[in-house]
């Protein structure tokens, strides 16, 4: 499956205002054109970030989903009030599933649940990782973004892991950065 890992930056004060949205209009009609919508996130060290993760079965079919929905009635109605709370919405990992993101029921996340998300990045592809102790391990893809009205980052050599507790796994020597955050599921999020 190809995965959006999706961080926006929002207006201050306003994630709840997005995250009611969002919850209440785009998941249900994003998975009637055949996107899977995977999680959605507060970032618990950044209060004004929005993390979501949507999955689609390859490019060409990311290219039709997203097409119709941002064409459609409910992205016309409700996309305005969403990109009135966004400050940026352009900071996209475009990504291939190593280990696939689990789905569980929508709207039984234990409000205290916990996720952790760790990036790490080289300076070129990583070699076929080892996923041990993760929920999803995703790595970038590299095939040519389908959908340009929605940019995504470019030129990145990303390796995703999604765990219950902090990463404990060494940082191998070759990578150059490694990004961390605490994820919160949204009352609706299938992951969680």
């Amino acid at each position: 499956m190809i995965v959006e890992l999706r961080r926006y930056t929002l207006r201050e004060g306003r994630r709840d205002e997005l995250i009611d949205l969002f919850d209440r209009e785009f998941v249900e009609t994003q998975e009637a054109l055949g996107i899977a919508v995977l999680g959605q996130f507060r970032d618990l060290d950044r209060p004004d970030q929005f993390v979501w993760l949507r999955g689609f079965p390859d490019m060409e079919a990311r290219r039709t989903a997203l097409t119709a929905f941002y064409s459609g009635p409910v992205w016309a109605k409700h996309g305005p009030a969403a990109n009135a709370t966004m400050l940026d919405s352009d900071d996209v990992l475009l990504l291939r599933e190593i280990v696939a993101v689990p789905v569980f029921d929508r709207g039984a996340a234990d409000p205290e649940s916990l996720l952790h998300a760790t990036i790490w990045y080289r300076s070129g592809p990583f070699p076929a990782p080892v996923p041990e102790g993760s929920l999803a391990t995703l790595v970038t893809e590299y095939a040519a973004n389908t959908f340009p009205r929605l940019p995504v980052r470019e030129g990145e050599h990303a390796l995703v892991r999604l765990t219950r507790s902090p990463l404990r796994a060494e940082v191998p020597a070759d990578v150059v950065k490694v990004e961390s955050f605490r994820l919160r599921p949204t009352s609706r999020s299938s992951l969680h």
